[in-house]
């Protein structure tokens, strides 16, 4: 096991350079099955270290930029109506993903953080009355 996370983050290593402590921080946080907050200068990798981190280990990464006008269905996903079999579909949001980078939170309504809090929380979706593990 040792072994392998030597070489994710010598992986990750080469695509972020002098960055050797926090990735190996950044592993840790994922191999505890936690949560990390990244705070830093604008343009210096956080994102590419989320990416890099993502594509190593084989998880499906995304990316949310939170603004002041999204909604909850628009990170949880929504149910639309297919006509041809007279159904509602869910198409899950962009939180169904293994990895994700959630940018600048602050900036979202209480409603949207709160739906990105019971996801961090409970590792589930309560859209429309159904609730949906995540992977």
């Amino acid at each position: 096991m040792t072994q392998a996370i030597n070489q994710v983050a010598a992986q990750v290593g080469s695509i972020i350079l002098g960055k050797t402590h926090q990735i190996r921080l950044a592993l840790a946080c994922l191999l505890a099955r936690g949560h990390l907050l990244i705070e830093d200068l604008p343009g210096v990798g956080k994102t590419t270290l989320a990416h890099a981190l993502a594509g190593s280990l084989g998880l499906q990464f995304q990316r949310i930029q939170f603004t002041s006008d999204m909604l909850p269905a628009d990170i949880l996903g929504v149910s639309v109506f297919d006509r041809d079999n007279t159904v509602f579909r869910f198409h899950p949001g962009p939180i169904f993903s293994q990895l994700i980078l959630a940018d600048e939170v602050n900036r979202a309504t209480p409603k949207t953080q709160s739906a990105l809090l019971e996801v961090m929380e409970e590792h589930q979706v309560t859209a429309e009355g159904e609730t949906r593990p995540l992977p």
